[in-house]
């Protein structure tokens, strides 16, 4: 990135505007701009744009609801006007609806009569009360209550009886049921209602389908108000010079592309502008370029932030890890399978380049991991593929994945470090990786020392035990530097002060990043057992010496919903904690830190711009 400082005549801002928007190479910096009420409205009628868009997709799919001889509208602010009255009355009926349902639902039992002819007969001093009660109370009850009041049974259920009691006004009744409010119109009054308030829903579709008409005016509209609002936060943010007569502005490009800018900024009259690289006090954007595959993993770090400016990039070391742990976490070719599907039909709909096809993408790998690791681990809908090929060496996961999974932790964490000690000591010298250095020591001579061994005996290293010299020699080197070196350029006793402060949450927070790994056990273990339940389910129900045909009629439904249901929740599990180790134990332990803003230049909007 390069930064621009720009001073023009506040006359100018506007056109000077127009034309970075032209080129859109240039992202303003609008920190600290405070919407007014009207710049309020502005972002609301952005963002019903936006719903209008997606509404008008699922009514074109809708089968019957769109007329393509419908007659657009003049203009698309015209166009986003009437949707949005349109919207403001399908509420509307939609609430309406949904009252005049449960109303009609309540007057069914009592059928169709005179509401009229009930209000007379109170005035003669006729009045009806209105019960319903459990069928067995009912039952049960009705001969006591018929000999205090006259009752009438209108309708019942297997469980529901609706009863009228005949009683004198201001009559008090003791009957153990539900009163009932006296209905104002009846079973058929209420449906003609709700029938012609459908229609008026109905009737609406005329005038969304001008609007779906007018879909390229509605999102020339949406762009226009887009860019105004880019304007607006320019302007607003611009700092005021010279009693208002200049303005200045602090703006940022892509070295690649910043030519361009000052081809522009020298033909441009009456601007003064310099330009300079980022320093670290500045709030730089960020724009992150990665190759296919890690792309396809940004939409999982940008649902925490982008790493600042100037530091390490962290998707390309994270995404391989993800993979692995999501195929960990489901760990069943059968699942596996399905989600595959899914991501390739996925692909098949977003051919565009974009957020849903990065998406595809995404849940393709993750799927081809899962496939690898439920093959390896011999799983495929919870059936153990060990029956059926006893000869082929699954790894029993149940049994051993347990200290892997830490093993599997430690090296995320180790990598991390490495990657921390490289950017500090790229950003600011060798001195100032020491310490991080010291307690990459430790943890990778306790790892292959005490670790290796606990896993397989086998793996031991000759001469590097947990008693060896050499092991103690490592242990020692990484605690000097860490004790020592830990703020370089201070006095080695407050550097040791500092150490010693630091060791106790070092050690905690190191052990509980390593135990955090054991969720990768417990989720993939979790999944399996359930999907060996279902197959226990569904095979139970099946009666002895039962065909084919009557196992495959009783089984099917129950593994459909039974793994259906895992499928699900396994899913979310094993995309929501991969996502959580990234973020909390490998990013504090590779040294992340966030960005404030993304590189998002003014530009000229269209509608595939977001």
């Amino acid at each position: 990135m390069v930064k621009y400082d720009f001073v023009l005549f506040a006359a100018q801002s506007e056109d000077f505007i127009a034309k970075l928007r032209e080129i859109g190479l240039v992202d303003i910096t609008t920190t600290g701009w405070e919407p007014s009420e009207q710049d309020r409205q502005l972002m609301l009628d952005v963002e019903g744009h936006a719903r209008a868009a997606e509404f008008l997709k699922g009514f074109r799919a809708e089968e019957g609801r769109f007329d393509a001889s419908a007659a657009p509208f003049a203009s698309g602010e015209e166009a986003y006007t009437h949707y949005a009255e349109a919207q403001r009355q399908a509420a509307a009926l939609n609430s309406e609806i949904g009252r005049l349902e449960k109303l009609a639902d309540e007057l069914r039992p009592w059928g169709a009569f005179d509401p009229e002819r009930a209000a007379s007969l109170a005035r003669q001093g006729i009045v009806l009360r209105y019960f319903s009660a459990p069928r067995a109370n009912y039952d049960k009850l009705a001969p006591e209550w018929s000999e205090r009041y006259t009752l009438s049974e209108v309708a019942r259920t297997d469980a529901t009886v609706w009863f009228v009691a005949v009683t004198a006004p201001g009559e008090e009744v003791t009957i153990d049921a539900q009163e009932m409010k006296t209905p104002t119109m009846d079973v058929r009054e209420a449906e003609r209602q709700l029938a012609e308030a459908r229609k008026r829903l109905r009737a609406l579709d005329a005038e969304f389908s001008r609007v779906a008409a007018s879909e390229k005016l509605l999102a020339a509209h949406a762009a226009e108000l887009k860019e105004r609002l880019q304007g607006v936060k320019v302007e607003a943010t611009a700092q005021q010079a010279a009693d208002g007569t200049l303005v200045v502005m602090e703006g940022w490009a892509e070295k690649e592309t910043s030519s361009k800018v000052d081809a522009l900024l020298e033909a441009y009259p009456n601007v003064v502008w310099l330009k300079a690289d980022p320093t670290p006090e500045d709030d730089t954007p960020v724009k992150l370029r990665n190759g296919w595959f890690a792309r396809n993993f940004q939409l999982v770090g940008d649902m925490y932030a982008r790493p600042r400016y100037g530091t390490l990039d962290l998707t390309p070391y994270f995404a391989p890890f993800y993979m692995l742990f999501f195929g960990i976490c489901l760990n069943d070719a059968g699942y596996g399978l399905v989600l595959l599907l899914l991501g390739l039909w996925m692909l098949a709909k977003n051919r565009k380049p974009g957020l849903m096809r990065s998406a595809a993408w995404f849940a393709t790998l993750c799927a081809l991991s899962t496939i690898a690791f439920g093959l390896f681990s011999g799983s495929f809908f919870g059936i153990d593929l060990r029956t059926w090929f006893p000869h082929v060496p699954f790894f029993d996961f149940q049994n051993r994945f347990f200290s892997f999974a830490l093993a599997i932790g430690v090296v995320q964490i180790l990598f991390g470090m490495v990657l921390n000690i490289v950017v500090r000591t790229r950003s600011f010298g060798f001195r100032y990786a020491l310490a991080p250095l010291g307690w990459f020591l430790i943890l990778l001579a306790g790892s292959l020392a005490a670790g290796l061994p606990m896993l397989n005996s086998a793996w031991a290293i000759p001469g590097f035990t947990a008693s060896s010299p050499v092991f103690y020699t490592a242990i020692g080197i990484g605690a000097v530097l860490m004790l020592f070196f830990n703020t370089p350029g201070k006095n080695p006793f407050v550097n040791f002060g500092a150490g010693l402060w630091n060791l106790y949450n070092n050690i905690t927070g190191l052990l509980s990043d390593v135990l955090s790994y054991i969720r990768l056990f417990a989720i993939g273990l979790s999944g399996g057992v359930l999907a060996l339940v279902f197959n226990s389910l569904a095979d139970g129900f099946v009666p002895e010496g039962a065909n084919i045909a009557v196992r495959i009629l009783i089984m099917l439904p129950i593994l459909i919903i039974g793994h259906g249901i895992n499928l699900f929740m396994s899913t979310i599990s094993s995309f929501v904690h991969p996502m959580r180790l990234t973020f909390v134990e490998f990013y504090k332990n590779a040294g992340f830190e966030m960005a404030s803003r993304t590189f998002d230049p003014i530009r000229k909007m269209d509608q595939t711009n977001e």
